[in-house]
Protein backbone atom coordinates (compact mmCIF):
# COMPACT_ATOMS: atom_id res chain seq x y z
CA UNK A 1 0.00 0.00 0.00
CA UNK A 2 2.87 2.71 0.82
CA UNK A 3 4.29 1.89 -2.39
CA UNK A 4 1.40 2.51 -4.39
CA UNK A 5 0.50 5.48 -2.02
CA UNK A 6 3.70 7.29 -3.20
CA UNK A 7 3.51 6.66 -6.66
CA UNK A 8 -0.25 8.67 -6.51
CA UNK A 9 1.81 11.20 -4.80
CA UNK A 10 4.17 12.01 -7.01
CA UNK A 11 1.40 11.36 -10.02
CA UNK A 12 0.15 14.64 -7.95
CA UNK A 13 3.31 16.57 -7.40
CA UNK A 14 4.26 16.02 -11.17
CA UNK A 15 0.84 17.86 -12.24
CA UNK A 16 1.71 20.48 -10.02
CA UNK A 17 4.93 21.00 -11.24
CA UNK A 18 4.04 21.18 -14.53
CA UNK A 19 1.13 23.45 -13.57
CA UNK A 20 4.17 26.18 -12.36
CA UNK A 21 5.57 25.27 -15.95
CA UNK A 22 2.42 25.94 -17.36
CA UNK A 23 2.03 29.84 -15.46
CA UNK A 24 4.82 30.97 -17.24
CA UNK A 25 3.77 29.85 -20.60
CA UNK A 26 1.79 33.15 -21.38
CA UNK A 27 0.56 35.28 -23.39
CA UNK A 28 -0.08 39.13 -21.78
CA UNK A 29 -3.18 40.19 -21.82
CA UNK A 30 -4.51 43.52 -20.04
CA UNK A 31 -6.68 42.10 -17.29
CA UNK A 32 -5.89 38.13 -17.48
CA UNK A 33 -3.06 36.72 -18.61
CA UNK A 34 -3.33 33.70 -21.04
CA UNK A 35 -1.20 30.86 -19.47
CA UNK A 36 -1.37 27.01 -20.75
CA UNK A 37 -2.12 25.95 -17.33
CA UNK A 38 -5.56 24.85 -18.39
CA UNK A 39 -4.22 22.24 -20.03
CA UNK A 40 -2.86 20.57 -16.98
CA UNK A 41 -5.79 21.18 -15.40
CA UNK A 42 -8.05 19.25 -18.00
CA UNK A 43 -5.51 16.67 -18.15
CA UNK A 44 -4.95 16.34 -14.50
CA UNK A 45 -8.62 15.70 -13.99
CA UNK A 46 -8.74 13.17 -17.20
CA UNK A 47 -5.95 11.34 -16.12
CA UNK A 48 -5.61 11.51 -12.20
CA UNK A 49 -9.23 11.87 -11.47
CA UNK A 50 -11.07 13.77 -9.34
CA UNK A 51 -9.09 13.50 -5.97
CA UNK A 52 -6.06 13.34 -7.28
CA UNK A 53 -6.86 16.13 -10.24
CA UNK A 54 -8.23 18.10 -7.54
CA UNK A 55 -4.93 17.34 -5.12
CA UNK A 56 -2.47 18.32 -7.82
CA UNK A 57 -4.32 21.66 -8.06
CA UNK A 58 -4.51 22.21 -4.07
CA UNK A 59 -0.69 21.41 -3.79
CA UNK A 60 0.31 24.25 -6.48
CA UNK A 61 -1.91 26.87 -4.98
CA UNK A 62 -0.25 26.35 -1.57
CA UNK A 63 3.01 25.82 -2.89
CA UNK A 64 2.25 29.65 -4.26
CA UNK A 65 1.13 30.87 -1.24
CA UNK A 66 3.50 29.13 0.42
CA UNK A 67 6.05 31.68 -1.16
CA UNK A 68 7.57 30.11 -4.25
CA UNK A 69 6.71 32.11 -7.44
CA UNK A 70 4.74 29.86 -8.99
CA UNK A 71 2.03 31.54 -10.20
CA UNK A 72 1.87 33.64 -13.29
CA UNK A 73 2.97 37.13 -11.24
CA UNK A 74 4.78 35.64 -8.70
CA UNK A 75 3.78 33.86 -5.14
CA UNK A 76 2.88 34.93 -1.51
CA UNK A 77 -0.02 34.73 0.56
CA UNK A 78 -0.65 38.15 -0.56
CA UNK A 79 -1.81 36.81 -4.29
CA UNK A 80 -4.86 36.09 -2.94
CA UNK A 81 -5.75 39.26 -3.61
CA UNK A 82 -4.80 39.41 -7.13
CA UNK A 83 -7.80 39.83 -9.01
CA UNK A 84 -6.91 36.54 -11.27
CA UNK A 85 -6.70 34.50 -8.06
CA UNK A 86 -9.98 33.02 -8.64
CA UNK A 87 -8.61 31.29 -11.56
CA UNK A 88 -6.77 29.20 -9.57
CA UNK A 89 -9.63 28.56 -7.31
CA UNK A 90 -11.32 27.68 -10.66
CA UNK A 91 -8.43 25.43 -12.00
CA UNK A 92 -8.90 23.19 -8.32
CA UNK A 93 -12.57 22.53 -8.95
CA UNK A 94 -12.68 22.13 -12.55
CA UNK A 95 -10.26 19.79 -12.49
CA UNK A 96 -12.31 18.04 -9.62
CA UNK A 97 -15.75 18.16 -11.80
CA UNK A 98 -13.69 16.88 -14.87
CA UNK A 99 -12.71 13.61 -12.74
CA UNK A 100 -16.13 13.09 -11.29
CA UNK A 101 -17.55 13.07 -15.02
CA UNK A 102 -15.06 10.63 -16.58
CA UNK A 103 -15.18 8.46 -13.39
CA UNK A 104 -18.80 7.25 -13.84
CA UNK A 105 -17.70 5.82 -17.15
CA UNK A 106 -16.10 2.67 -17.23
CA UNK A 107 -14.79 3.27 -20.94
CA UNK A 108 -14.71 6.86 -21.28
CA UNK A 109 -15.15 7.99 -25.22
CA UNK A 110 -13.81 10.33 -27.14
CA UNK A 111 -17.28 12.31 -26.22
CA UNK A 112 -16.92 11.38 -22.47
CA UNK A 113 -13.35 13.72 -22.67
CA UNK A 114 -14.44 16.41 -24.64
CA UNK A 115 -17.73 16.57 -22.48
CA UNK A 116 -16.02 16.65 -19.08
CA UNK A 117 -13.53 19.10 -20.14
CA UNK A 118 -15.93 21.38 -21.39
CA UNK A 119 -17.72 21.39 -18.87
CA UNK A 120 -14.50 21.55 -16.59
CA UNK A 121 -13.82 24.78 -18.45
CA UNK A 122 -17.27 26.44 -17.69
CA UNK A 123 -16.36 25.63 -14.15
CA UNK A 124 -13.34 28.02 -13.88
CA UNK A 125 -15.22 30.67 -15.57
CA UNK A 126 -17.53 30.24 -12.99
CA UNK A 127 -15.00 30.78 -10.12
CA UNK A 128 -12.86 33.10 -11.93
CA UNK A 129 -15.29 35.62 -13.31
CA UNK A 130 -16.86 36.37 -10.47
CA UNK A 131 -13.64 36.63 -8.10
CA UNK A 132 -12.35 38.76 -10.73
CA UNK A 133 -15.16 41.42 -10.61
CA UNK A 134 -14.99 41.29 -6.96
CA UNK A 135 -11.26 41.79 -6.83
CA UNK A 136 -11.58 44.43 -8.93
CA UNK A 137 -14.24 46.33 -7.45
CA UNK A 138 -13.79 45.84 -3.62
CA UNK A 139 -10.15 45.66 -2.33
CA UNK A 140 -8.51 47.04 -5.44
CA UNK A 141 -10.72 49.89 -5.75
CA UNK A 142 -10.82 49.92 -9.53
CA UNK A 143 -14.18 50.90 -10.74
CA UNK A 144 -14.96 48.08 -13.38
CA UNK A 145 -18.78 47.39 -15.03
CA UNK A 146 -19.80 43.53 -15.26
CA UNK A 147 -19.78 44.12 -18.83
CA UNK A 148 -15.75 45.04 -18.97
CA UNK A 149 -14.99 42.04 -16.81
CA UNK A 150 -16.95 39.97 -19.01
CA UNK A 151 -15.07 40.84 -22.11
CA UNK A 152 -11.69 40.79 -20.41
CA UNK A 153 -11.81 37.53 -17.98
CA UNK A 154 -14.34 35.93 -20.19
CA UNK A 155 -15.03 36.53 -23.66
CA UNK A 156 -11.23 37.40 -24.84
CA UNK A 157 -10.03 33.76 -23.61
CA UNK A 158 -13.09 31.30 -23.19
CA UNK A 159 -13.20 30.57 -27.29
CA UNK A 160 -9.71 29.65 -27.14
CA UNK A 161 -9.80 27.51 -24.09
CA UNK A 162 -12.44 25.55 -25.44
CA UNK A 163 -10.71 24.79 -28.28
CA UNK A 164 -7.83 23.71 -25.94
CA UNK A 165 -10.36 21.65 -24.08
CA UNK A 166 -11.03 19.71 -27.35
CA UNK A 167 -7.39 19.28 -28.38
CA UNK A 168 -6.37 17.98 -24.96
CA UNK A 169 -9.77 15.27 -24.79
CA UNK A 170 -7.61 13.98 -28.13
CA UNK A 171 -4.61 13.92 -26.11
CA UNK A 172 -6.11 12.63 -23.34
CA UNK A 173 -7.70 9.64 -24.39
CA UNK A 174 -4.63 7.75 -25.62
CA UNK A 175 -2.94 8.69 -22.50
CA UNK A 176 -5.55 7.52 -20.34
CA UNK A 177 -5.44 3.66 -20.96
CA UNK A 178 -1.81 4.06 -19.44
CA UNK A 179 -2.03 5.86 -16.59
CA UNK A 180 -5.15 3.35 -15.79
CA UNK A 181 -2.93 0.94 -16.60
CA UNK A 182 -0.13 1.71 -14.42
CA UNK A 183 -2.12 2.60 -11.35
CA UNK A 184 -3.81 -0.45 -11.40
CA UNK A 185 -0.75 -2.22 -11.73
CA UNK A 186 0.91 -1.03 -8.97
CA UNK A 187 -2.55 -1.60 -6.32
CA UNK A 188 -2.59 -4.90 -7.83
CA UNK A 189 1.39 -5.32 -6.73
CA UNK A 190 0.42 -4.06 -3.46
CA UNK A 191 -2.72 -6.27 -2.73
CA UNK A 192 -0.51 -9.23 -3.77
CA UNK A 193 2.76 -8.54 -1.40
CA UNK A 194 -0.63 -7.92 1.40
CA UNK A 195 -2.15 -11.23 0.72
CA UNK A 196 1.06 -12.80 0.72
CA UNK A 197 2.63 -11.41 4.42
CA UNK A 198 -1.03 -12.05 5.79
CA UNK A 199 -0.42 -15.41 4.52
CA UNK A 200 2.71 -16.25 5.89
Amino acid sequence: MKNARIFSLSLVSIFAALTAIGAFIKIPLPVVPFTLQIIVVFLAGSLLGSKRGLQSQLVYVLVGLAGLPVFAEGGGFMYVLKPTFGYLIGFAAGAYVIGCIIERVEQPTRKDFIKANLVGTVVIYAVGVPYLYMALNLWMDVPTSVSHVLVAGFFSTVGVDFALAIFTSLLAIRLYPIVKKMLATKSEKQNGLANTSSRS
